[in-house]
C-alpha cells in the first residue's frame, strides 16, 4: 500500500514525463524533416548541375533541377533555382543554386531559410 503522500503522484508523474518524452519525439521528427529537405534539395542540385553540363545548357539544368524539386517536395520548393557557369581551380564548371524554404514547423518555414548548390565539370568540347 503506498503511503497517504504520495497517492496521486502516478498522474502527474506520467503527464510531466510524458510532455517530455513528446517534445523530444517531436524534436527528432522535425530534425529528421529538415535533413530530407535539405539532402533532396542537394541531391536535385547537383542532378541539375550534371544535366546542364551534359546538355552544355546552363537552364536545362535548372529546369531538371525544378522538375525533381517539384517531383519530391513540391513546387515551392522549386521556386528560386539558379544555374550558372563558373570556373574553379581553373576549370569550367557548371552551378546550380536552389534557395528553398526550411522547415521550421512540420515543412513550413522560412521562405528562403535553405540554400544548397551542386556543381559539376564541363568538358572540353573537341
Amino acid at each position: 500500500m503506498t503511503p497517504l503522500a504520495e497517492r496521486g503522484s502516478a498522474p502527474v508523474e506520467f503527464v510531466l514525463v510524458g510532455v517530455l518524452l513528446v517534445a523530444l519525439v517531436l524534436g527528432v521528427l522535425q530534425v529528421a524533416a529538415v535533413l530530407f529537405v535539405r539532402n533532396t534539395a542537394l541531391d536535385a542540385a547537383a542532378e541539375g548541375a550534371r544535366w546542364a553540363a551534359i546538355e552544355g545548357a546552363p537552364s536545362a539544368g535548372a529546369a531538371r533541377t525544378a522538375q525533381v524539386l517539384t517531383a519530391a517536395l513540391g513546387p515551392a520548393y522549386a521556386a528560386d533555382v539558379r544555374a550558372g557557369v563558373t570556373t574553379e581551380a581553373g576549370r569550367p564548371v557548371t552551378v546550380v543554386t536552389v534557395r528553398a524554404p526550411l522547415p521550421v514547423l512540420g515543412l513550413i518555414g522560412p521562405a528562403e531559410g535553405l540554400e544548397v548548390s551542386g556543381h559539376a565539370a564541363l568538358e572540353p568540347v573537341p
